[in-house]
Formats: C-alpha cells, structure tokens, sequence
C-alpha cells in the first residue's frame, strides 16, 4: 500500500520550508502526490547545490521535528505582502482570487500557498498525518517546466519519499530495490524477452527469441481453452475504412487514442484501436437463428492504440498491441450465463498462471451520467450493470465499484493486478453491450419468427500479449515455469570428449518437442552453470564421462543445489509431462496421484 496522502503531502509543505531556510531566494512552485512520495518544483537561487540533496535532507528532517507550518486564513491583500518575492505563488493566487480568504502556511519568514485538496489544516493538526523526520528520503532531482509548459521557465522539481515512521520508509526502501529486480523492462532485456530500437519508434517492442516463445505458449495454450470453451477463431485485418469506426462510435469517443488515418485512393484507412467492429461484421457475414445463438467469436487481434510518449514504457504500455479478444452475441435471456462463463475462464486461466492477488473493479459511467463521455441512454446502462451484478452474486466475488471507468457504450468488469508496490493495471476484462448491436442492426430470428437484436458480450481473459507477459515476468521474477520457459533445460558436457554424446541428446529432446540447448565447453564448469543459473533455465543436465558411459544425465533444479542421477527418457518425460500439464513445480520424481 502507498503511504498516507495526508503524510505525503504534509511532506510537500516541509520541503517548501526546508528549501527557504536553506537557499533563501528559492522561488517554490507547485507540488504533487507520486505513488511512493511527493514531488515540489523550485526555482533554485545560482548559489544552491543542485546535485547533493544530503544538506537538503538534513535541513527538511529539521523542520519535520517541528511539524509543518500552521494554516491560517488571511484577506488576498494580507497574502500577497507574506507572499512577496514568490513570484509562482502570486501568479498562482491571481489565478484563483475570487474574493474570499486565503489559506496559506505561514511561519517566521515562510509562507506558501494551502492547497487545501491535499489534506487542508487536517495535515497541521492530526499527528498521526505527519511524516517522521526519520521517515523522510528524497530521492531525485529532475527538471520541469512551470505550469508544464515549455514556453515558461525550468525548474528543479524534488522528489522523495514520506512515512509516518523510519522503519515503515526502510521497509518501503527495501520493497522498492525488490521492484526494481523484479521489473520487466530490465530482467526482459537480460533475459531476451524484448528489445526496443529507436530506429523502430516508443512503443512498439521488438520480441527478441525468447519472449517469442513466451507469447507462443500462451497464445497457443488460451487457444484450446477457447476451443474447449466453445469459441470459433478468426483473423481479420488491422486496417479498415474510417467510416467503420464512425459507425461503431469509435471515431467520435476515442479518435484522440487513434493513430491519423492514410489515404489510400479515394478512401480513408485507419490502424483499429480495437477488434469489436471487425467481429461484427463477421457476424453480419451470415444470416442467424436463436439455434445459432450464442456465437463466441475470438481472435489474437493486434491493434494499435495513440499512447503520448511520456507513457509508453516496456511491455506494459505500448502502441501495438495484440489482445486475446473474444466477442460473444447472444440472446439477452444468455448474458447472465455467458457472462458467468467468461468470468470463470478468467479464474481458471489466472489459477494455472498462479496469479493470486487480483481483485474486481465494476467500472461504470459517471455518476450522473453527463460528461459526454458514455452513450446517452438510461434503460441501456441498468440493463447491463444488472446482469453484471447478478453474475458477480451468482459466482460469489466481491468487487468495488469505480464510476467514470465504463467503456463509452457500457459498463464492464476489470480484473485488476497490482505490482508489488501496489500500483495496478487492468489485465482482463468483460463487458456487456446493448449499444453496438444497435449501431450495426444486427439480428436473429427468435422462436416466434420474429427478429430480434443480440446482445455482445466483449471479453478479454488474458489481456494484451504484451502486457501478460510484462506480468508474468515480474510475478515470477524471470523464472517461468517449465511449460513457459525459453528453455527448458541446458546440458552442459563436462569436457570436449562428451560434447558430441551431449549434442546427440540435445538434438533428440528437441525433436520430442521440447527445449533444450546445448552450452558448448567453453570456459570451466563452474561459470557454464552459474551462466545458466543466471538465465533461470528450470533444469541443468550435465554429462560427465560417468553418465555418457551409462546414458544417464546428472540433473539439478532451479533452485537447488543438490543434483539427481537419472535415465535420460526418465528425465525427458517427466519434462514433457511438466510442460504439458503447466505445472509450476520442478519436482523431478513424478508426484503420487
């Protein structure tokens, strides 16, 4: 969990202070909350020391003995004269001065503006809101421009780290160093799961052999879950006519997330932000009767999404993206149970990943329902959040609920992941639909002759490629199990004289299907191993002259350091059966049923 709001910017306030007493002329600017901390933006005097932030430290640690400035309320006028020389604050409070009393903090020769929507005079008078002196760390010094605009001048913006107590900050230090071991873009890298080029562009990750592999598994392996589960696949173009997506309500409600269509001939193309119309006219390919209902129509579709620059990052935000998306049209008397299908899909798929710590976010339109944002139609919205609702109480999971996350045609359900410093992501999610049936007038003859309208229940049980695997990496900390794994096992000759017995075995274990990789006599044994160990490949099998005598292989686990003589077809089945069950365990002795 982040730290308390109130204590993070309680530290804002004390470093505003800090950087006056210590560099008097400093000109502070804004500050703001970060998930771990705080931030302020200063305009530093020529004399201040812009790199080392220990004398800073020292003097914020000072001031927090004391506890952050009073908050009083003074007239604009009386503000202005405790302001003057803060020439960002009195551009700040003409910015706001309707008139009515001021809140500033004000103590001896100190004075900044009260940005009551961090925490108000609560911060000044709860102790249990205030950061302890040993629990304040800064951390970075970065450049910002005024008012985030390139036009106004550069200032320093500080940021750190703010905890009611010392230990709580070590503990948070010490979670911080685990998150950054365990981050995608730097164990991906290492591992060969994905480059990125400038010569290609941010956002569009290059998938280096290993994550080749990684993302093969997993699209082949939600493929015959889909299969079993009753889904028909498709492949459909990334491109299509601007007028598609006008029709859909793409154009008009997420154009600015779009890439800039190309003209082609006469006619407008568009790179699809997402797959829905493209299923859709797949189902209007056909004529349908209720026989026929429900279609569950799924594709591995890549999209392409107009992410800014400034968050693209890795795998986990990108601009070209392929999501296991499915699309189910059905009667309304079967949403209840599709949905309830889909949401059990997600449970089994997350157990078999191992993923544990999710939790379920109904994510609605606005509370009144007038931003512009979502399709204007009342009796649409309550169909929709009811069925959801009812299917969540038929399944017996608890869920919060988050007004203004709906998609613009209808609510959905997000699966929510969080990384181990709590932040969180959507990775899958199920939506409900009566809007977009309506845009393309589709139909199904019921029972009684008639046609109806079917109901479109959009689903994504693994998320983005690109963003599962960014998970995956970071909950297993580069060490993907057996049936994930780039390579599942590396044999290691002891000498030259039984490199050619190892490569024979090699060759045959990846002829059976699976990944093996021989590791050439180069450099001693010891540095061979620990090379692999660094890779986290599951299995390590060596063939000394003992085991090329025997056709045996001498075998140690991921993680252990005790090693297992062993038949080499005992070894190579029990592999295969690690991989084709997907399993998490790397037990080399069968287990008892």
């Amino acid at each position: 969990m982040s730290p308390d709001p109130r204590i993070r910017a309680a530290a804002g306030y004390l470093l505003a202070e800090a950087l006056v007493r210590l560099w008097p002329g400093t000109v502070l600017g804004s500050q703001g909350l970060t998930p771990d901390g705080f931030w302020r933006d200063a305009l530093l005097p020529d004399d201040a020391d812009r790199v080392h932030l220990e004398p800073l430290q020292e003097v914020l640690r000072q001031v927090a003995a004391e506890g952050p400035a009073p908050v009083v309320e003074v007239h604009a006028a009386r503000a202005r004269q405790l302001l003057a020389g803060q020439a960002l604050q009195l551009e700040l409070l003409a910015a706001r001065d309707d008139g009515q009393p001021v809140r500033v903090r004000h103590r001896g020769a100190f004075t900044v503006l009260d940005d009551s929507t961090t925490g108000g005079d609560d911060i000044a008078t709860q102790p249990d809101a205030r950061p302890a002196p040993r629990g304040l760390a800064l951390t970075t010094v970065s450049g910002a421009y005024w008012q985030g605009s390139a036009d106004n001048p550069m200032l320093s913006r500080i940021g750190g780290l703010a905890f009611a107590s010392g230990s709580e900050l070590e503990a948070r230090r010490r979670l911080l160093d685990e998150a950054k071991e365990r981050d995608h873009r730097r164990l991906g890298r290492r591992l060969g799961i994905f480059a990125t080029s400038d010569d290609i562009g941010a956002g569009l990750p290059l998938w280096l052999p290993g994550g080749t592999v990684v993302r093969r598994q997993l699209e082949s392996w939600i493929a015959e879950e889909e299969r079993i589960a009753g889904y028909q696949h498709l492949v459909t173009p990334q491109l299509a006519k601007r007028g598609l997506y006008e029709r859909s309500g793409h154009w008009e409600h997420y154009h600015e997330d779009m890439f800039p269509p190309m003209r082609v001939a006469d006619e407008e193309l568009v790179l699809r932000p997402m797959n829905c119309p493209h299923h859709i006219t797949v189902f209007k390919h056909g004529a349908h009767s209720y026989r026929d209902l429900p279609v569950r129509l799924a594709e591995l579709g890549t999209m392409y999404r107009y992410e800014r620059s400034g968050v693209v990052g890795g795998l986990s935000r990108v601009r070209a993206m392929t999501l296991n998306d499915a699309h189910i049209f059905c009667t309304e008397d079967q949403v209840a149970e599709e949905f309830v299908r889909a949401l059990r899909l997600v449970e089994r798929c997350y157990g078999t990943l191992g993923i544990t710590d999710h939790r379920y976010r109904l994510s609605l339109r606005d509370s009144l329902g007038v931003s512009g944002k979502y399709v204007a139609d009342n009796l649409m919205w309550e169909r929709a959040e009811k069925v959801i609702r009812g299917a969540l109480d038929t399944v017996g999971l608890d869920y919060e609920e988050a007004p203004g996350e709906a998609a613009f045609y209808g609510p959905k359900l997000d699966i929510q992941l969080p990384d181990l410093l709590g932040r969180e992501e959507t990775l899958s999610t199920i939506q409900i639909d009566f809007h977009l049936p309506e845009q393309f007038g589709l139909e199904y003859v019921a029972a009684d002759g008639a046609r109806h309208r079917p109901v479109i229940i959009h689903r994504g049980i693994l998320s983005t490629m690109e963003r599962m695997t960014a998970h995956l990496v970071e909950l297993y900390n580069g060490a993907f199990p057996v049936w994930l794994a780039p390579v599942q096992v590396a044999v290691v000759a002891i000498s030259a004289e039984q490199e050619p017995d190892a490569a024979r075995w090699v060759d045959e274990l990846v002829r059976a299907g699976l990944r093996a990789e021989l590791v050439r006599t180069e450099g001693t044994l010891g540095s061979r191993i620990r090379a692999i160990q660094e890779d986290k490949v599951p299995f390590t099998a060596v063939i000394g002259r003992e085991e090329a005598a025997s056709g045996t292989v001498s075998v140690r686990a991921r993680g252990t350091r005790k090693a297992v003589v062993l038949a080499r077809d005992a070894f190579a089945d029990r592999l295969g059966t690690l991989a084709a069950t997907r399993s998490r365990e790397l037990g080399l002795a069968p287990t008892a049923a």
